[in-house]
């Protein structure tokens, strides 16, 4: 059996890695549970597949779950033993698949420990790519990506020279809004928002997915893990999402990974790659499909793909910031405080003010985070928003 950590357990992805444990009892023993706060859920998931580890992030939640009993399984509490218990004895790979830059320390401590990654927490290489590359290379620890795309990218390129990449075709749904202009948009609420048409995920993520920020992070991501430039990594709406992502070679042959829109699928691969294990998702039936579309990004009415590249280019901590800032601007939104459409004027104001500190270590990027949210706090009250 595959010992296992999920970090970000009560999550999105999270939840269906617990799926895919399941589905398959006999592959997987899972050492580890970490999730922020949801103390009934996940008691719940300590119940049912008792860890030898439950580690709650927010002390206030931990100390709910402390005064519950459940033989066997050691609790731990607060930020730091989040961090530590990535790297838990005997733990062969761990899910990462908490949001946002919160799952940067976590994820290094892992490597340090020699655990694989299966990374779900994207923001890991958008913040921290060369560092945290370099670091996997020199402990011989394997990256293997969850996201879809991704994961769709990792198998089409199974038996390939990644030097034959000429173009990584990077899918994206389009989102709630696909089409829709700047002006009809002015107003968007965050039901509208948050009203996926394919695609069944948290919060941040499906405004992210709306804004085009998460394509854009994405894109940072596939730098990474492909090692290709910039040039080479293309959008493209798909909004079927059935087809999620493709490779163009240098002779110009293009393999495509298809399946039907569950994240289980990508879950299960990373978990129990290389091996190919049945999965409890629906089938694609070809008879079925009326059409496979592809168009265009919008990148002047959704500037979050724009802004991503820019930050990307750039380099050293700016991809930080661009994170950073709208992780506030995110959850501005979400709260009520600002519209839609300004998610955008947040990570401008960011990226335009804060300088950009080449081949950064990891005390710059925590110092960057912390003083792009600030400011990005601070545009926010002041712009009276």
């Amino acid at each position: 059996m595959k010992k296992i950590a999920i970090l970000g357990s009560t999550g999105s992805i999270g939840t269906q890695a617990l799926d895919v444990v399941r589905n398959l009892p006999e592959e997987f023993s899972v050492e580890v549970l970490a999730a922020n706060s949801n103390v009934e859920l996940f008691s719940k998931q300590i119940e049912e597949f008792r860890p030898k580890l439950a580690v709650l992030a927010d002390e206030a939640a931990y100390k709910k779950l402390s005064a519950r009993k459940f033989n066997g399984v050691e609790l731990a509490g607060g930020r730091q033993a989040f961090i530590d218990c990535a790297g838990f004895d005997g733990v062969e790979i761990v899910l990462t698949s908490m949001s946002g830059f919160a799952g940067l320390e976590p994820t290094i401590k892992a490597i340090n420990c020699g655990k694989n990654i299966a990374l779900a927490n994207k923001e890991t290489l958008v913040v921290a790519g060369e560092l945290v590359t370099k670091l996997a290379k020199a402990r011989g620890v394997k990256i293997l990506p969850v996201d879809s795309e991704h994961g769709a990218f990792f198998q089409c390129l199974q038996g390939e020279n990644s030097r034959t990449i000429e173009k990584l075709l990077l899918t994206a749904s389009g989102g709630p809004f696909r089409g829709k202009t700047r002006g009809e948009l002015l107003n968007a609420t965050v039901k509208e928002v948050l009203a996926h048409p394919t695609w069944n995920m948290g919060k941040k993520i499906t405004v992210d997915s709306a804004s085009l920020v998460n394509k854009g992070l994405e894109v940072i991501e596939a730098k990474f893990l492909y090692g290709v430039d910039y040039n080479q990594i293309q959008v493209v709406v798909h909004p079927q999402s059935i087809v999620h992502s493709m490779v163009e070679f240098v002779d110009g042959s293009i393999i495509a990974q298809l399946a039907a829109p569950d994240m289980r699928l990508p879950i299960q691969y990373a978990l129990t790659y290389p091996r190919r294990l049945p999965a409890p998702v629906k089938k694609l039936n070809f008879r079925e499909i009326n059409q496979l579309t592809f168009e265009q990004p919008d990148v002047e009415t959704f500037l979050g793909l724009k802004f991503a590249y820019e930050a990307g280019r750039a380099g050293g901590t700016l991809p930080c910031t661009f994170n950073a800032a709208n992780e506030v601007a995110v959850n501005a939104f979400l709260r009520g405080r600002i519209k839609f459409l300004q998610i955008y004027d947040v990570i401008y104001n960011a990226m335009s003010r804060r300088a950009v500190k080449q081949n950064p270590t990891l005390e710059d990027l925590l110092a960057e985070n912390t003083a792009t949210r600030s400011l990005a706090e601070e545009f926010i009250k002041e712009a009276s928003i």
